[in-house]
């Protein structure tokens, strides 16, 4: 080289980037996982909307008690347990805050005389019918005592 020459080389290559069968096997992959992930985690979102409804009938039924001690009987099934959300004889609160809902989004049962106890307090399930197997099953509070 001689002075105040540049020796200028230019390498041209092309940028290596992801073909499209690549892209897609990696999407399927991811969707794999997703799908697998799901389905595991899906017995314990059943099982955490199960014990959360066993929690709220035992408060349901704690309720019911105190309803019991405040006026020497049990509510009637026409009644039912939106009596223990309205405030009563001029009380400064309701036994319960709100009607209970269960964690499928539907109105706890209530049942006077009950089939066990003296009351029925139970849920319908996933699938709000009676009856049913896993998520679908009915909770009541005949469950608290297993």
């Amino acid at each position: 080289m001689m002075n105040g020459e540049h020796s200028m080389t230019h390498t041209y290559g092309y940028q290596r980037g992801f073909s499209l069968v690549e892209l897609m096997v990696v999407l399927v992959i991811i969707g794999l996982l997703a799908g697998v992930v799901t389905v595991s985690t899906r017995v314990y979102l059943v099982q955490a909307k199960t014990n959360a409804a066993k929690m709220e009938i035992a408060s349901i039924s704690e309720a019911l008690e105190t309803y019991y001690a405040m006026y020497d009987r049990y509510p009637t099934s026409d009644e039912g347990l939106d009596v223990l959300s309205e405030k009563l004889d001029g009380q400064v609160d309701s036994i319960l805050r709100q009607k209970p809902i269960d964690p499928w989004g539907r109105a706890y049962q209530y049942n006077y005389p009950g089939r066990e106890d003296a009351y029925d307090v139970y849920s319908l399930g996933a699938d709000g019918k009676e009856g049913g197997e896993g998520a679908d099953s009915d909770i009541g509070n005949w469950n608290l005592k297993q």
